[in-house]
């Protein structure tokens, strides 16, 4: 998402068999080893409908900054199926961007590595101080107490998106508030033949994503205090077994979700097939797939019981893409610079309007832009009943072993194989056993 410190070996060991299919060798050069100091590599994730609309949005920006410093910025935006090991693999060879867009819960993990430049006063001094972030986003920058791994870019959170007319025409009046009034909706809009609620079973990264939510409802984590994975927990068994039961038991999450990948439920929404979906900033990705934005609201993610907070009321992870940067470039004052742009208030208004994202910059989060309705529930998530993943080193490493069997889960589910405590339980037991040894 250099050099290895002891502890991180096992993590390396694992991040180098996933990266064997998906690195694709890499198209960039050593921190711009092979560069003049008037240019900058930078890997971007794919926030966007699509790579092409990323590059539309990204492109214009990157020729401003030239305009402004001379420096050119070679762009390749990295499909979220490949960018974490895109990125651990770079960590391993040196051979990386100069600047990169890492998804936040990465934050601890990458900095365990080593080779991501620590953004301390001096570094943060560079940039207008880190007093111009909001604190949530700075929460998601690294292992607390340590220099930030990473400055934030575009801070998110999921909310639930459902179809006006496949409500009113199902005669629900209201978006679900709890997961048991999800569930009773799903039968009145199954009955006038709709889908109920769009989900990507073989997404690693969205699997995550709801199931901490799911375990933060069920008031559990994934680790112990002292950073010792505890994925069979009971509680953990009970609120992945509750998710993937939304597929397996409730049948509100259609069976053919089990293979969906990357963005296949937002276009499901898009095209009305799917009442319901929980995504994070979806409004620009709908709008780009053709939905008005009259077409749906926008709610709280739903909880357990009564109404989202702190606590087991949480109801979305602290979502967000965060800016680092190889300290192995060779053009450092180059990727300060660049940063600088990105996080300048004028930067944070145009990308964070066209990814229908929030600012994590407290100035531009001002912007009338992001005050309104689309963004008040998002803004009001992130402030009141939003929580971090795990800031712990081996956090991408549970992200993909638990992923994975969440993923193994829905498909067991789809092909109609039983999901009992007993199997979740079997899975996570797997999943904590391929974490590196402590």
């Amino acid at each position: 998402m250099r050099s290895i410190r002891a502890a991180a070996t096992g993590a390396v060991t694992l991040s180098l068999v996933l990266a064997a299919s998906a690195c694709g060798g890499g198209s960039s050069t050593g921190g711009g080893s092979n560069d003049s100091p008037k240019t900058l590599t930078y890997w971007a994730s794919n926030q966007g409908a699509s790579i092409e609309i990323d590059k539309k949005v990204l492109q214009p920006e990157l020729d401003k900054f030239e305009k402004q410093t001379g420096i050119e910025v070679k762009l390749e935006v990295v499909p979220w199926s490949d960018l974490l090991n895109r990125i651990l693999t770079a960590t391993t060879s040196g051979q990386g961007p100069d600047v990169l867009n890492i998804g936040n819960t990465w934050s601890a993990s990458l900095q365990a590595t080593g080779a991501l430049l620590p953004w301390d006063a001096q570094n943060f001094s560079k940039i207008g101080g880190k007093d111009r972030f909001v604190d949530s986003a700075l929460g998601s920058t690294g292992v607390p107490g340590q220099d930030p791994a990473a400055v934030p870019l575009y801070s998110m959170a999921y909310a639930l998106y459902y179809n006006k007319q496949i409500f009113a025409d199902a005669g629900i009046a209201k978006p679900p508030a709890t997961w048991a009034e999800l569930v009773a909706d799903g039968k009145k809009i199954q009955a006038k033949g709709k889908q109920v609620l769009g989900a990507e079973g073989a997404n690693v990264s969205e699997n995550i994503h709801h199931i901490f939510v799911f375990a933060k409802q069920h008031g559990a984590d994934f680790f112990t205090a002292d950073g010792k994975p505890d994925f069979t927990n009971p509680k953990v068994v009970d609120a992945v077994k509750q998710y993937v039961d939304l597929m397996a038991k409730d049948k509100a999450i259609p069976a053919g979700n089990a293979e969906y990948a990357q963005n296949q439920s937002v276009s499901d929404f898009a095209k009305g097939k799917t009442a319901m979906l929980l995504w994070q900033s979806a409004s620009a990705n709908l709008k780009s797939q053709g939905m008005s934005e009259d077409a749906y609201g926008i709610a709280p993610v739903p909880v357990q019981s009564g109404t989202p907070g702190t606590g087991t009321q949480v109801n979305s992870m602290v979502a967000g893409i965060n800016l680092a940067v190889f300290k192995n470039t060779d053009n450092l004052d180059g990727a300060a610079k660049f940063v600088k742009f990105m996080t300048s208030d004028e930067e944070q208004k145009i990308l964070n309007k066209a990814y229908s994202s929030i600012p994590p910059v407290k100035t531009a989060q001002a912007d009338a832009a992001f005050t309104a309705p689309a963004n008040a529930v998002l803004k009001d998530t992130l402030a009141r009943s939003a929580a971090a993943l795990p800031q712990v080193p081996d956090e991408s490493q549970f992200e993909t072993a638990v992923g994975t069997a969440v993923k193994e889960l829905f498909a067991d589910a789809a092909a109609g194989r039983a999901v009992t405590t007993e199997s979740v339980k079997a899975k996570l037991e797997k999943a904590q056993q391929q974490m590196p040894a402590k």
